[in-house]
């Protein structure tokens, strides 16, 4: 039996868009479609290399920006960057290509291997809410369906709780895998995410600067709840969770962007809004 561990738990998620998605070819990755950025901000080197994944950048029209994971050795993924020499390891490696540079940050400690002026060379952090503290304080691995999670009412207001913390205290610009649910309450998302619920994070998000998400490799968060967010002035990105060779495969997000009404102006662009949030602080 495979053991369901994150890097598998996601890739088993993106996989499911591999045959839905459309192949273009153009020379160079091309900045927008219809004025939604072609953009992929969510995708993971894991074990495949950097010419590999900008291969499938050209062929697919996507410009990348590359996330691999960033915290203690106590994550578990095939790369976890930990201090700055692994850090400005992988920069120098993504240096000259035409990719963002980020990292996905594990847990509320992931900074304490590097220095500020390390950091401040990303382009950008993206963070999730799928590592949650129990009632114990230690962290639960959410995709691994823990014990000890509640009744689902309590579940979600720790969990609203935990997104709109981690929004305040940490320096992300995206937020990632927005309004995912583990998978004993995921039937009953559209009950669950109440509009009070969501405008919290919502109100968050806009607050302090920080993207949401608009996942390919989840098909979330779902419309009505975009469209909560861009009357509320959110930005969003595009992400599909990708590990080679599913990098690129956001034609969902891209429907959706569009079905909603999102234009170029309603994304964040590394770069192109300022300095990232790091060096905000």
């Amino acid at each position: 039996m495979m053991k369901m561990n994150r890097r598998v738990f996601c890739a088993l998620a993106a996989g499911g868009l591999a045959g839905c998605a459309a192949t273009q070819r153009a020379e160079m990755p091309s900045p927008a479609t219809s004025c939604i950025p072609r953009m992929d901000l969510h995708v993971h080197l894991d074990n495949s290399t950097i010419d590999q994944v900008m291969e499938l950048s050209v062929e697919r029209g996507v410009k990348f920006g590359i996330v691999e994971h960033a915290g203690t050795k106590e994550n578990v993924y095939p790369v976890v960057l930990s201090n700055d020499e692994e850090l400005r390891g992988y920069l120098d490696m993504l240096s000259g290509k035409p990719v963002f540079k980020g990292v996905q940050a594990e847990w509320i400690d992931w900074m304490s291997g590097f220095s500020k002026e390390a950091l401040c060379e990303l382009d950008y952090v993206l963070m999730d809410a799928m590592t949650f503290p129990g009632l114990d304080s230690r962290r639960m691995k959410l995709w691994e369906k823990p014990e000890g999670l509640g009744t689902a009412q309590k579940f979600m207001d720790r969990y609203v709780d935990w997104h709109v913390e981690l929004i305040a205290t940490q320096p992300m610009d995206i937020l990632a895998n927005g309004t995912w649910l583990p998978g004993d309450f995921a039937a009953d998302y559209d009950t669950l995410w109440t509009d009070a619920r969501f405008g919290r994070i919502v109100d968050a998000l806009v607050r302090h600067g920080v993207a949401l998400e608009i996942s390919s490799g989840f098909m979330l968060p779902k419309a009505a709840l975009l469209r909560q967010a861009k009357a509320a002035g959110c930005k969003f990105t595009i992400g599909s969770n990708g590990r080679h060779p599913k990098m690129g495969l956001i034609d969902f997000s891209l429907n959706l962007a569009e079905e909603i009404g999102l234009t170029e102006k309603d994304f964040f662009i590394p770069g192109a809004d300022g300095p990232s949030r790091l060096n905000r602080a």
